[in-house]
């Protein structure tokens, strides 16, 4: 499966546009299983340097966007005569293309909105379940450019909680008025759903907080409304995080799985990260001591001891297991340790936009079935400064300008290696 990745291709009016629709047409084209749209970028513009974050895509809410140019919903959705609705089947029909179901990723991103993202204003504050702000404190100037770029939030009233939930449940509408195969409700990586999942910063003590269950109340409501207003045979994916936790949180986080399961999820994706401690761009520190030249699946997957022991809990669950994955031997390890059953792969669609046709051609013997993608070196100032999110900008600015370049009809590169 193609797996989200940061796009950052969007105008400022915030719809799909003739990029979307070539990116797509190129990725519809690889032989993929399934396409999940991509994550756009925050910008973060501090001393001269460019920091770059993930922010969810499709945004559900104008008001509060993750980037200044994420793809969003319009406001209020009045259905399928809505004005917006053509824009969105192009992008759908330029996906789906060749055949390839696609399934739209749907975001809110809290606390985790860029100063002056949306229409809220430069000064608002951003919302979450807590008024616990962003904290990345890596380096002083990571704290300074976390303290600059990102508001302190609010504590999301009830009032509040109930116009998000309508507006994931509006942009579901949107997404099948507009062909779209599905949904993937995006409760990773910091954002809103996941700052709800999360006791780090969801420490209320209503119907929404307190407990593994109450904590899932949001995300779990969500689903449901959103299954009312969909026709059956459209997917409803979720995608939750499982790394950056503490340990003690593990069982808690399964439990959480546990009520998906119950209340109906076609898949769950397992990932991870945020950005304060961002998995999701280079995995655990504890795979570092893997021989270099082993390629299993124990190497490439970063999420995989949660993968499994979801697995072992729920055998019937549809897994999609990404991060880390390059090549044929490590996919085909994880499906044979019954690990997953769909394997994502992000960043090297966005080197190589017809991957599969080398992994699944059985004539390429498999130490040549794969893609090696070398770290992106960060600038001189990043590593001067030991600033984390200049760091994981070069990683995600490098692949977001191979995407720009898929969308123009140029040649993309994978990073030079060391």
């Amino acid at each position: 499966m193609q797996a989200a990745m940061a796009e950052n291709l969007a105008k400022s009016g915030n719809n799909p546009n003739e990029d979307f629709y070539q990116a797509y047409t190129r990725w519809s084209d690889g032989g993929w299983g399934m396409i999940v749209t991509g994550q756009s970028t925050c910008y973060v513009h501090t001393f001269k340097c460019q920091a770059e974050l993930f922010a969810g895509n499709v945004q559900v809410d104008i008001n509060h966007l993750g980037n200044f140019v994420d793809p969003a919903l319009q406001g209020d959705y009045t259905g399928p005569k809505d004005k917006h609705v053509e824009t969105w089947k192009k992008y759908a029909e330029s996906c789906q293309k060749h055949g390839t179901p696609t399934i739209a990723q749907v975001c809110h991103p809290g606390r985790q909105s860029l100063r002056g993202a949306g229409r809220r204003g430069l000064f608002a504050q951003t919302m979450a379940p807590s008024p616990i702000p962003l904290k990345i404190d890596n380096s002083w100037l990571d704290s300074l450019i976390t303290t600059l770029a990102f508001p302190k939030p609010r504590e999301m009233t009830q009032k509040d909680i109930d116009t998000v939930t309508r507006l994931f449940v509006d942009t579901a509408r949107l997404m099948a008025d507009s062909g779209f195969s599905g949904i993937e409700l995006h409760a990773a990586h910091g954002y809103l759903i996941d700052q709800f999942l999360n006791p780090k910063s969801n420490t209320r003590k209503d119907a929404y907080g307190g407990s593994a269950e109450k904590r899932a109340k949001f995300l779990l409501d969500i689903l449901k409304e959103c299954r009312k207003v969909v026709p059956p045979n459209f997917c409803i994916g979720v995608k939750l995080n499982s790394a950056d936790r503490d340990p003690t949180s593990f069982e808690d986080t399964l439990v959480q799985v546990a009520l998906l399961v119950q209340t109906g999820i076609d898949f769950l994706e397992v990932s991870g990260g945020s950005y304060e401690n961002p998995r999701m761009v280079r995995g655990d520190s504890t795979q570092k001591d893997q021989e270099k030249g082993q390629r299993t699946a124990a190497r490439e997957a970063f999420f995989l001891e949660f993968a499994q022991e979801t697995r072992k809990r729920h055998p019937n669950l549809v897994l999609m297991l990404t991060g880390g994955f390059r090549s044929r031997t490590g996919a085909e390890t994880a499906i044979k340790e019954n690990a997953c059953d769909l394997v994502g792969m992000a960043r090297p669609a966005a080197v190589n936009p017809g991957l599969p046709k080398l992994l699944l051609d059985e004539s390429i013997p498999a130490e040549e079935a794969e893609l090696v993608l070398d770290a992106v070196q960060s600038s001189w100032f990043a590593r001067t400064f030991k600033s984390q999110i200049l760091g994981m900008g070069a990683e995600t600015t490098y692949y977001a300008n191979q995407i720009h370049r898929l969308a123009k009809g140029l040649a993309t590169f994978a990073p030079a290696l060391s």
